[in-house]
């Protein structure tokens, strides 16, 4: 019996180690052949383009007029990049750049577009600053700290402009903004919130409940949930900027009775635009009213709205307000004061039963007009993508779920059957090709708000760029004019010319209720924190007349494509120049 144990017992240790060994030798295994294709991609790669795979010649991809966007970024594609290109097939004469022919060759293309468009949304800042995410703020706070305040977003004391940066938030950043729009105190919340205002806030909280520190420096207290850091603002150099920050809007019919028309004024002896703009500052108002020696304070409103502005000889071109034309006009000032009547967004507080697209090929004005419907309805809008650059500047639907349901529309670029058929209804944004391929090259190469460089412009990948993307661009809009089931057609000119009543037409088609008074006050706010600035770049024509030939076919391709479903067609300013 002990020996039949003894014999189990062997039989047993034996299996173990086995089973063991051959374990080991299985990972091993598996370890190796991963190694070995690794090194192989990695060969593969780096290689020359194998003779029976080589690129177009670049007569032959303007006549395709299409190029992998990643070619942009590598001289020297992959195998298997080349491998795809060469699938697309020449198409006959008579058929290049008919509505099918495009939607067929979008559709062959859109996963290689799309690889490369998150490669990009994702990036967070420009090139050219990416250097500045591994300084260390060093500036030191110029204000004067004023204690921890009671926060509340319904009944803000600080009711001046909102600032975020999710990202590099610093107390002399918050400070710095205030002050440019000549508030006197700053106040930081949440970590990464910044509110302006000319009013101390009444209730004080403990010290040790501001205990978020700022996203962009280590160390400062930035607020806390429901509490505010308030600094009292440096005074130092706030002259200039206050008057470099005020906006001449025009001359204007004075309404019937102007002391119920705003809600603050003065008279003074003298008056200049200075004296009446640091007045409507320290009001808190975004308009500054001169009539003589009369100042007027207040918001466009439906009595004084600012669509219809008169003659400026009418005000005697008398910008330094010694007088109007017999007190029947007055000349109208936007001081550094933000209007914030349109300012609030939240989430949706119950799902919404229609799933609404904003569609745009990129550089279309998205963002732009994601800012303005955002202000019109109050509500966040959200994203097919997560741009982080646009989350930290207070787009706060891009890291919520694109399918959560919780905002109000989903910006997309997408263009396939199965992405658009998701969507219930949509807005499909259309820019001038020629201005969109800009934008999306600029924001390549500058992010959202820079411009490319001369350098950029004149390199082989502006043709390479205008060569893929130009098709693009209308076979986007064709495939969602045949796959959207509600489409509201919207022109970027046509709402950058007439805003109020095209934003009203979107806000309908997103069943939104508005004010007018919310309405004139996206109006005064109309380009945000996205109008481009830097150096632009010169008058100069990057468009070829091979570029102009290519785009001008598709202009007529999509412009008949609206028409036959009913559309109106293309401003005439998108027709051949």
């Amino acid at each position: 019996m002990a020996k039949a144990f003894f014999r189990l017992q062997k039989f047993l240790r034996r299996t173990q180690f086995l089973l063991f060994f051959l374990t080991a030798a299985y990972l091993m295994a598996g370890s190796l052949l991963l190694l070995q294709r690794t090194r192989l991609v990695i060969q593969q790669g780096s290689r020359g383009t194998p003779a029976n795979q080589a690129l177009p010649a670049p007569d032959e991809m303007t006549r395709v007029g299409i190029i992998d966007p990643r070619t942009l970024q590598s001289p020297r594609p992959g195998p298997r990049l080349l491998v795809g290109m060469d699938a697309l097939q020449e198409p006959a004469l008579d058929q290049r750049h008919s509505p099918h022919w495009l939607m067929s060759r979008n559709s062959e293309l859109r996963q290689l577009r799309r690889r490369w468009f998150h490669r990009f949304s994702s990036d967070q800042e420009p090139l050219q600053t990416a250097g500045l995410k591994a300084m260390k703020h060093t500036t030191e706070h110029k204000g004067t700290y004023m204690g921890c305040f009671t926060h509340d977003l319904r009944e803000r004391t600080l009711k001046g402009a909102v600032f975020y940066d999710l990202r590099k938030m610093t107390v002399a950043h918050c400070q710095e903004a205030c002050a440019e729009r000549a508030y006197s105190y700053a106040g930081l919340a949440y970590g990464a919130e910044c509110f302006c205002g000319n009013t101390l806030p009444a209730a004080a909280s403990k010290p040790e409940e501001c205990n978020s520190e700022c996203k962009g420096e280590k160390g400062s207290v930035c607020g806390g949930v429901n509490r505010l850091s308030v600094y009292r603002v440096e005074e130092l150099r706030a002259g200039a900027r206050r008057r470099r920050n005020v906006i001449y809007r025009g001359c204007f019919r004075a309404p019937e009775n102007l002391t119920d028309t705003f809600p603050a004024s003065l008279i003074q002896p003298n008056l200049t635009v200075e004296m009446c703009s640091e007045f409507c500052s320290k009001k808190e108002f975004p308009l500054a009213v001169i009539r003589g020696q009369e100042c007027y304070c207040g918001y466009p409103t439906g009595r004084f709205s600012l669509r219809e502005g008169a003659d400026g000889l009418r005000c005697s071109g008398a910008r330094n307000a010694s007088g109007t034309a017999e007190g029947k006009y007055c000349l109208v000032y936007q001081t550094p004061v933000q209007d914030t009547r349109c300012t609030d967004r939240k989430f949706l507080t119950t799902k919404s039963k229609v799933f609404v697209a904003l569609s745009s090929f990129p550089g279309a004005g998205n963002t732009w007009a994601r800012h303005l419907i955002e202000h019109a309805t109050g509500y966040y809008t959200g994203s097919y993508y997560f741009d982080g650059a646009l989350y930290n500047k207070g787009f706060k639907g891009e890291k919520d779920h694109w399918r959560s349901r919780r905002t109000i529309c989903v910006k997309t670029h997408e263009s396939g059957k199965t992405e658009i058929e998701m969507f219930d209804s949509a807005i499909l944004l259309i820019r001038n090709p020629y201005k969109s391929l800009m934008a999306e090259f600029n924001r390549k190469y500058a992010g959202h708000l820079g411009y490319a460089t001369d350098r950029n412009w004149k390199s082989k990948e502006w043709p390479d760029f205008v060569n893929s993307y130009a098709s693009w661009w209308a076979s986007h809009v064709l495939e969602w004019l045949k796959y959207g089931k509600r489409l509201l057609v919207v022109h970027y000119e046509d709402l950058k010319q007439s805003l109020i009543p095209k934003l009203k037409e979107m806000v309908e088609f997103l069943n939104v209720t508005v004010t007018e008074d919310r309405l004139l006050c996206v109006e005064n706010n109309r380009d945000g924190n996205f109008k481009r600035s830097g150096a632009k770049q010169k008058n100069f024509e990057p468009f070829t007349q091979e570029m102009k030939d290519l785009i001008n076919r598709y202009i007529l391709t999509v412009d008949e494509a609206l028409r036959g479903r009913n559309f109106s067609g293309l401003p005439r300013e998108y027709v051949p120049r």
